[in-house]
């Protein structure tokens, strides 16, 4: 009877996207201004380090499109790309915002996208 054998880099999004599910993930940045603000550069370094950090896998490649403002309930989507090209969506909601730190939620979505062809 075969075996299934995963690649490395569909093993790496499985478990990233695996922990960052069951364990939740939450993330918080001060952002020094009066209308706090996240950089769609610093939100994905930000959340790179939380999915890495809560999965104990390696910071993960994340992209995100768009800036974040600091409102409650503001959301955005970021993208997870493995090695091997395939993708996962990252949603990310802020959850509380306290002077010019912004507190935020991650979750990944439950599955991946093949890579492109």
């Amino acid at each position: 009877m075969p075996i299934a054998r995963s690649t490395p880099a569909t093993w790496s999004l499985s478990a990233v996207a695996a922990g960052a599910l069951l364990v939740g993930c939450s993330g918080s940045v001060s952002v020094g201004n009066s209308e706090p603000k996240l950089s769609s550069d610093k939100l994905a370094t930000t959340v790179s380090q939380k999915l890495a950090a809560t999965t104990n896998q390696p910071k993960p490649d994340i992209t995100c499109p768009e800036d974040l403002a600091g409102k409650v309930g503001t959301t955005t989507r970021c993208t997870l790309t493995a090695k091997d090209g395939s993708s996962l969506g990252v949603s990310v909601k802020v959850t509380s915002v306290e002077g010019d730190k912004i507190n935020f939620d991650i979750k990944a979505d439950d599955t991946a996208s093949p890579a492109p062809n």
